[in-house]
């Protein structure tokens, strides 16, 4: 079966628990604006909908009204199932000083950190939403990163890429190289920078940048670790840690499928 041709990555939708929450956080926090709320489905997939916004991306919190598992309590920056986002901030100072005026789960040690040039000398902190979601703030220095980040006014500006756990690299390439996705960059990142940003001892992770047709943001990226959780990905659609990436493909017919480590897709017809 054809699964079409990505266009482009659209928006991700993840699952919340506690929606007004989770709104306070995005919004108060993060400077999202809400755009909308609905209701949506009947009985088991009853559910609210926001549809929230920040600088041109668009981000989706879904809250079941009956919600399956929470979010593994046991978790890293290495798990199957891990998928980040990773906005972008004007001043890296200014931005975590103000996310740390709110709770929140740090992921990163040491806070903020500047990795080596070889790794884009990007300075980035990791941390979790109230529901245990992982989040990246990202600060691109001049000449780094795609260029509109340099001209949006403001200190959140938008979302650059979600990143992706690939348990099996080759597997997981092959599978979005299929659909239309092409490699941009690759790196291995690796050290006490890296080792601070994600939370790991000896962090050893393959970095893969993937563009669709449009490349816009928020673009795909890839994260292999050399050492990672062999737990498996097996979950309900309205368990908290159930991600969905949904992107407009050329062709193709509207469906869900789960690339190689379970990842859920979302592909609707352009």
């Amino acid at each position: 079966m054809s699964l079409g041709r990505a266009w482009r990555v659209k928006y991700v939708s993840r699952n919340v628990t506690d929606l007004p929450r989770a709104l306070a956080f995005y919004c108060d926090t993060l400077h999202f604006t809400l755009l909308e709320q609905t209701r949506r489905g009947q009985r088991a997939t009853a559910c609210r909908v926001a549809r929230l916004q920040l600088g041109e991306q668009e981000l989706r919190l879904v809250a079941f009204d009956s919600h399956g598992f929470p979010y593994p309590s046991r978790h890293s920056a290495a798990d199957p199932w891990f998928q980040h986002l990773a906005i972008v901030v004007a001043d890296m100072p200014a931005a975590y000083a103000q996310l740390c005026r709110h709770a929140f789960e740090p992921i990163s040690q040491g806070g903020p950190q500047t990795l080596p040039p070889a790794s884009g000398a990007v300075t980035a902190y990791k941390f979790r939403d109230p529901d245990g979601h992982p989040l990246e703030l990202i600060h691109f220095p001049v000449g780094v990163g795609d260029p509109r980040w340099q001209h949006r006014a403001g200190l959140f500006l938008g979302i650059d890429q979600t990143a992706l756990v690939a348990a099996d690299l080759p597997q997981s390439l092959a599978f979005y190289q299929q659909l239309g996705f092409r490699v941009m960059s690759r790196s291995r990142q690796r050290g006490p920078e890296q080792q601070r940003l994600d939370g790991i001892t000896d962090v050893d992770v393959e970095v893969v940048a993937l563009a669709a047709a449009l490349d816009e943001p928020p673009r795909l990226e890839l994260l292999c670790y050399r050492a990672h959780a062999d737990e498996g990905m097996a979950m309900a659609p309205d368990d908290v840690a159930a991600d969905r990436t949904v992107m407009e493909v050329e062709g193709g017919r509207n469906v869900l499928v789960k690339d190689p480590t379970g990842h859920r897709l979302v592909l609707r017809r352009r």
